[in-house]
């Protein structure tokens, strides 16, 4: 049987209170040969604790941002905050570290990995840091460099990769355990690992990038073949 890859999706109350994902995760994770199952932020825990015990993978998906008082700021430009998704997402994670399954973390993924191993974020990276590289822009790229010989560059294929640019927030302080082994040409983290584990974050979103690009299909392949 295909391994199951637990899935997170966004939240939204526009009209109606709904989960929503792309159905490019969707493709990106069948198409690597694992078996989608969706985690909506409307579960209970007892739920996601059972779903997470079943499954051999995760995705921590992109979307909206983290509370910032969950890393002890106050709001300056955070959006599209969901208690309940950070709170089903954290469980999410802390379930599947305790288990030792692989976990790919994207964009905000990445961001969720980070603050609740005790880092912090950037809320806006155009206001706080002023860089030249445009980290949110729907159809624009740039490049990222990664550290020879880190789990990232084996997966990934290379050390040089170019991303597409579609965040708005970063990683401000690493959380415990994590290395850095991807920065934007700025020097804005792209991409995290946790020793001793099969955890990896990206900071772009590869699931948008399978059709044309032997990376983003090399990082959720590796994924389900971790699994096994």
């Amino acid at each position: 049987m295909p391994p199951l890859i637990a899935v997170t999706t966004s939240l939204t109350l526009e009209g109606r209170d709904r989960a929503q994902l792309n159905a490019s995760y969707i493709r990106a994770v069948e198409g690597a040969g694992g078996v989608p199952i969706l985690i909506p932020p409307q579960l209970s825990l007892a739920t996601i604790q059972a779903l997470i015990a079943t499954v051999h993978g995760l995705v921590l998906t992109g979307g909206g941002d983290l509370n910032p008082a969950r890393y002890g700021e106050n709001n300056t430009a955070s959006t599209n905050i969901s208690d309940d998704r950070d709170t089903a997402e954290e469980a999410a994670l802390n379930l599947a570290l305790d288990r030792g399954i692989p976990i790919l973390a994207i964009c905000r993924g990445m961001q969720v990995l980070n603050v609740a191993l005790g880092g912090t974020l950037v809320q806006d990276i155009a206001t706080e840091i002023g860089t030249i590289v445009v980290h949110a822009s729907p159809r624009g790229t740039h490049p990222v460099r990664v550290t020879p010989g880190s789990r990232l560059a084996c997966l990934l294929g290379t050390e040089n990769a170019e991303v597409n640019s579609r965040h708005h927030q970063a990683i401000k302080t690493l959380g415990e355990g994590l290395i850095a082994t991807a920065w934007a040409p700025d020097g804005v983290i792209e991409g995290v690992e946790l020793p001793g584990q099969w955890v990896a974050g990206v900071q772009w979103h590869p699931e948008d990038m399978i059709d044309d690009s032997e990376t983003a299909r090399r990082l959720f392949a590796a994924l389900v073949e971790a699994t096994t």
